[in-house]
C-alpha cells in the first residue's frame, strides 16, 4: 500500500485533535460540506450527489467534524446535514455559522450582520434547520464591523448559558478582534483559509489563536482543488463556478501558479501518495491545533484525504516545499468578498 494510501478496512483510527481549551475534541480533519449545495459545479452536477449518503460515508471512516453554514444555499446545506445527522447526532460535531447575509434579489450580494437580535434569530433559524437543540460550535463567519465584537459575543455567550450553542468560533478576524472576543467569552476556534498557497495570517492572526488556547480550522485546504493537481492549463468551470471569479485560476495566474503544483507532486511523487495528501499533510503539520476542513462530494475524496492524516512530512520535507513553492499569483477573493474579510 502506498504510504499515504487509506483503507477504511485496514488503516488506523483518524487521530482526534482539540480545538480550544474548552473540551471541544473533533477528528483532525473534517468534511466542508459547502460544495453539496453551490459555488463549485454546477447545479446538475450537485443535484446528482447523494450527499447524505457521502456524508454518511465521511462519519463511518471517521470524520467526527461537519462544517456548514445558513449562507450556503442559502439554508439549503443546514437542511441536508440536518438529515445526514438523523439518527448519528451523538457521532457528530456539528459546526455552522451565521452573520453573511445574502440579497433575496440577488444573492450575489452580500452584507454582514452581527446585531445581538439577529446573532439569536440565526441559530433559532439553523436550529430548526439542521433539526438539533445545540450546535457544537457557532461561528461568526463573517465580523461586522459596525457592531463592537463585544456585543455579538456577549449575544453568542448568552447562547451557550441557555444550551443552544457549546462552543464559540470566529472566520476571517484580525488579531485584534480575535483578542478582544476571547477576553469576552472563550474562543474555542477560528476558521480561516490555510494552505500552500493562502499563508497570509500564519503570523498574525494564527499566531494569536495559539497564544491564545484558540484551535485553527482550515478551510479551502486544497485551494479550492487547485493543489491536487486535477487543474491545468486548459481545465475549464462551469457556468456559475465559484473559480470564475477568482484571480488565481485566470490567465497568466493560472499558469504562474501551476508551479506551485509542480512542487507539490514532486513531493508526493517521493512519498508514494497523491498531490492533495501532500497540501493537507502540510496543513496538518502545522501543529495539533489544526482541523482542516476539505470539502468534497465524493465518497473516493474523502478517503484520500483522510489518509494525509498517515503521510508524515518531515522538517525537511517542509523546508523542500517552502524553498521550492512560490507565493500565489493573484488575490485570493474579488474585491467585494475581499472586503467582508476583517484585517
Amino acid at each position: 500500500m502506498a504510504r499515504g494510501n487509506f483503507s477504511p478496512m485496514t488503516s488506523p483510527s483518524i487521530p482526534i485533535r482539540a480545538l480550544g481549551s474548552q473540551g471541544l475534541r473533533v477528528s483532525a480533519i473534517g468534511l466542508g460540506c459547502m460544495g453539496f449545495s453551490e459555488f463549485y459545479g454546477d447545479a446538475a452536477s450537485r443535484a446528482a450527489v447523494d450527499g447524505v449518503a457521502v456524508i454518511h460515508h465521511a462519519l463511518d471512516h471517521g470524520i467526527t467534524l461537519l462544517d456548514t453554514a445558513d449562507m450556503y444555499g442559502p439554508h439549503r446545506n443546514e437542511e441536508l446535514v440536518g438529515r445526514a445527522v438523523k439518527g448519528r447526532r451523538d457521532a457528530v460535531v456539528i459546526a455552522t455559522k451565521f452573520g453573511i447575509v445574502r440579497d433575496a434579489a440577488d444573492p450575489s450580494r452580500r452584507g454582514v450582520n452581527g446585531r445581538p437580535e439577529y446573532v439569536r434569530a440565526s441559530c433559532e433559524g439553523s436550529l430548526r434547520r439542521l433539526g438539533v437543540d445545540t450546535i457544537d460550535l457557532y461561528y461568526q463567519h463573517r465580523r461586522d464591523k459596525t457592531i463592537p465584537i463585544e456585543e455579538t459575543i456577549g449575544a453568542l455567550a448568552q447562547l451557550v448559558q441557555e444550551g443552544k450553542i457549546r462552543f464559540i468560533g470566529l472566520s476571517e478576524v484580525s488579531s485584534e478582534t480575535l483578542r478582544r472576543a476571547h477576553a469576552a467569552h472563550p474562543i474555542s476556534a477560528v476558521q480561516s483559509e490555510w494552505s500552500l498557497w493562502t499563508r497570509d495570517w500564519e503570523r498574525s492572526t494564527f499566531a494569536t489563536a495559539r497564544a491564545l488556547g484558540v484551535g485553527v480550522v482550515p478551510y479551502s485546504p486544497l485551494g479550492r482543488g487547485f493543489l491536487t493537481g486535477a487543474i491545468t492549463a486548459g481545465t475549464t468551470f462551469p457556468e456559475g463556478d465559484y473559480r470564475h471569479t477568482s484571480a488565481r485560476f485566470t490567465g497568466e495566474n493560472r499558469a504562474a501558479n501551476l508551479r506551485i503544483v509542480d512542487a507539490v507532486r514532486a513531493l508526493a511523487e517521493q512519498k508514494r501518495c497523491t498531490p492533495a495528501q501532500i497540501a493537507l499533510a502540510w496543513v496538518l503539520s502545522r501543529g495539533d491545533d489544526v482541523v482542516p476542513i476539505p470539502g468534497t462530494t465524493k465518497a473516493t475524496r474523502i478517503d484520500e484525504n483522510l489518509g494525509a492524516c498517515f503521510v508524515g512530512l518531515s522538517a525537511a520535507d517542509v523546508a523542500q516545499l517552502d524553498a521550492a513553492i512560490p507565493a500565489a499569483a493573484g488575490d485570493r477573493y474579488p474585491t467585494g468578498m475581499r472586503a467582508l474579510v476583517d484585517d
